[in-house]
């Protein structure tokens, strides 16, 4: 039995790292002092490469973090940085002829690709309105709204449901590649983007109640539960076409066990009771399936998997940042304490293999044989602050939570 003080420091060591080690290597080392904002790649052992670029994804999750971080504790050193990622993303992303965010810059803070990813405009919001609810700033506010309208009447399936992948510039249909990196299959709709739309819709309906936004919020958590969501395995497909056919077959247990409390967060802020206990039910066996069959001999949780059997056991950073969330979840809805066991496993596994003593903040990807992957930088487009921010903050709210039963 884990007792209450065990709780208590647990999460106290969590603060101090998110504060005292892991948010200080983004308030300096991974700062651009020459174009401004921050790197758009740093090796791990700090070495830029100017070629690479500077992704919206990484630019947009960096403000949220600093503005959820100074909501918990308001240091002026959280707010400067929250308000140099607004400007950044502000003057640098946002295009003033068409609306919308593009995708890409070059090291030199120029555009490099122009186009609309929905999944980018997602996280764009989700930040604006972090910003908004830190700072209650109105110009960010109005643009989360403006962003809304711009992605409802673009990206929107108004025949089949959920949201489109990419679109051009001016926001017409694209008929290019429609990955957003080289991992994934150019197809309509995505898992990934779908899970992301919502999260910021629940972000943003926590601001403005506005009843489009609901609509749009239990839509996709609907797509979830009856199209995404595999009821037989619980695990989420991830690649489809726009009629919401299956085209891949393979999951990552990182994005099951996030998807599994993002869910439970959007049913509750609709308020719908019946909802709500219907993703309970089903964050508790997606939950269950990502501990039984994704946690690998080390307690790190593994990448990915198919038909029952795990296909890669290297374990990146972010899965077990939303193993400890999506585990703590699952204990507060149903009490089993294998679930409160495995949160704490998790911060185990980032506190002994992930944390970077030497450089800061955490390696990107354990390999199977125990060492980070060499290859794999500290910064880039898509390795940012975001998950492992907001895991540090929900576990050190929710270990003083009382469970749900």
């Amino acid at each position: 039995m884990i007792k209450p003080d065990e709780l208590e420091k647990t999460a106290q060591r969590i603060s101090e790292h998110l504060f005292g080690q892991y948010l200080p290597f983004w308030c300096g080392p991974a700062l651009d002092q020459q174009h401004g904002g921050w790197m758009a790649w740093l090796s791990n052992n700090l070495q830029p490469d100017h070629s690479q670029p500077k992704g919206l994804i990484v630019n947009a999750r960096i403000l949220w973090a600093f503005s959820a971080a100074h909501q918990v504790r308001p240091e002026p050193v959280f707010f400067e940085m929250a308000e140099r990622a607004f400007e950044f993303v502000t003057e640098k992303f946002w295009d003033a002829k068409h609306g919308g965010a593009f995708w890409q810059l070059n090291a030199q803070g120029r555009v490099k690709d122009d186009s609309k990813k929905t999944y980018g405009q997602a996280f764009y919001i989700y930040a604006l309105v972090e910003f908004h609810r830190a700072f209650g700033s109105h110009a960010a506010f109005e643009r989360a709204q403006t962003l809304f309208e711009l992605v409802e009447r673009h990206a929107h399936d108004t025949e089949f449901g959920g949201y489109f992948e990419v679109l051009n510039r001016d926001w017409s249909p694209a008929a290019a590649d429609a990955r957003l990196s080289e991992k994934d299959m150019s197809e309509k709709k995505s898992m990934n983007n779908q899970l992301h739309v919502l999260e910021a819709y629940t972000n943003l309906y926590r601001s403005w109640r506005e009843p489009r936004v609901a609509v749009r919020l239990r839509e996709l958590t609907e797509l979830f539960l009856t199209r995404i969501l595999d009821g037989h395995t619980h695990h989420l497909h991830h690649f489809f076409n726009e009629r919401w056919e299956v085209r891949s077959d393979t999951y990552t247990f990182g994005h099951d066990i996030e998807a599994s409390w993002l869910l439970c967060e959007a049913a509750e802020e609709l308020g719908d009771a019946a909802l709500l206990a219907r993703v309970r039910t089903v964050a508790v066996q997606m939950a269950e399936v990502a501990f039984n069959e994704g946690l690998g001999a080390d307690g790190g949780l593994c990448y990915e998997g198919r038909a029952g059997k795990i296909i890669d056991n290297g374990c990146e950073c972010w899965p077990q940042a939303e193993a400890m969330v999506g585990f703590l979840n699952a204990y507060h809805i149903l009490g089993n304490p294998d679930f409160l066991a495995a949160a704490l496993q998790a911060w185990k596994y980032i506190n002994d293999h992930l944390i970077d003593r030497a450089h800061g903040e955490w390696f990107w990807r354990i390999n199977p044989g125990g060492l980070p992957d060499a290859k794999l930088p500290k910064v880039s487009e898509w390795k940012g602050p975001y998950h492992a921010t907001r895991a540090c903050l929900e576990t050190m709210r929710r270990l003083n939570q009382p469970t749900q039963r």
